[in-house]
């Protein structure tokens, strides 16, 4: 037998392979074995897609017994199941993929034009400056759902997919509020104005606090990367730069948990 078979000419009785991927990779695009359809994985990232009319028919959902059965009894819909052993779904994931006993194959979520996602003008917007991490960007959505924010706006390139582990830490939120993908977020300020948006840049050095800076205009909270913060085109167009007020000698939060508390000061603003 020849030992130079391509790697994806793979026989029906070839055990599945694992994917041993490092945790920075997690989330990057994991794609399903037909390459159009990407993996999801946990209970709340799997329902919510479910229920999203907008991702159609998943091609494949895999689930324990008993995740099956949960399945069956919140919805009256039936989705074909494969059943199959926790160790089998985890094979078929990232090394260290929670899963919950849950993972689908399903449509990525399409973006939505920024004339979408920012009309009607009102409420708030989430701009992310170069935020690549998965887990942060899905901690972010998951807070900006919490919070009543009415979508992300993401780079075209740097900004991770909406799959994989950024989907298991939004639990769910990406598939209730939009998202849209832009190549220069300096340009998309410039027609957020336009359309009467007010642009507030997060930046721990901010002479003004986030409290004092708010007001009732609809509102972009611009968040940059961590350590590298906003970068100059970007803060450069926003009507302002405030900091989060914290105890004295603490300067700092990650950016997934500045987002949380910047929504909530939005969110309570907003009554």
């Amino acid at each position: 037998m020849s030992n130079n078979r391509r790697r994806n000419d793979r026989r029906p009785t070839d055990p599945p392979r694992r994917h041993a991927w490092p945790a920075s990779r997690w989330g990057a695009g994991l794609r399903s074995a037909d390459g159009l359809d990407e993996w999801l994985w946990g209970w709340h990232a799997v329902v919510a897609a479910l229920d999203n009319p907008a991702r159609g028919t998943p091609s494949r959902l895999l689930a324990t017994a008993e995740r099956a059965q949960a399945l069956r009894a919140r919805s009256s819909a039936s989705t074909p199941t494969e059943i199959i052993d926790p160790a089998a779904i985890a094979r078929l994931l990232p090394l260290g993929a929670v899963h919950q006993g849950l993972a689908l194959a399903t449509r990525a979520l399409a973006p939505v034009s920024i004339e979408a996602l920012a009309t009607p003008t009102a409420g708030v917007l989430v701009m992310l400056d170069q935020v690549t991490d998965p887990q942060n960007v899905g901690a972010i959505f998951r807070s900006a759902a919490a919070f009543g924010a009415r979508g992300l706006i993401l780079q075209e390139r740097r900004a991770p997919s909406l799959s994989g582990a950024l989907a298991k830490a939004a639990a769910g939120a990406i598939d209730r509020i939009g998202h849209a993908r832009v190549v220069n977020l300096a340009r998309t300020l410039e027609e957020l104005e336009a359309m009467g948006w007010r642009a507030i840049g997060l930046d721990a050095e901010a002479s003004g606090t986030l409290a004092d800076t708010l007001d009732d205009a609809p509102t972009v909270l611009v968040m940059g990367a961590e350590h590298e913060g906003l970068r100059r085109l970007v803060r450069e167009h926003c009507d302002a730069v405030a900091r989060i007020e914290m105890t004295a000698g603490f300067d700092s939060l990650n950016v997934a948990a500045a987002a949380a508390v910047a929504l909530y000061e939005t969110a309570r603003r907003r009554g």
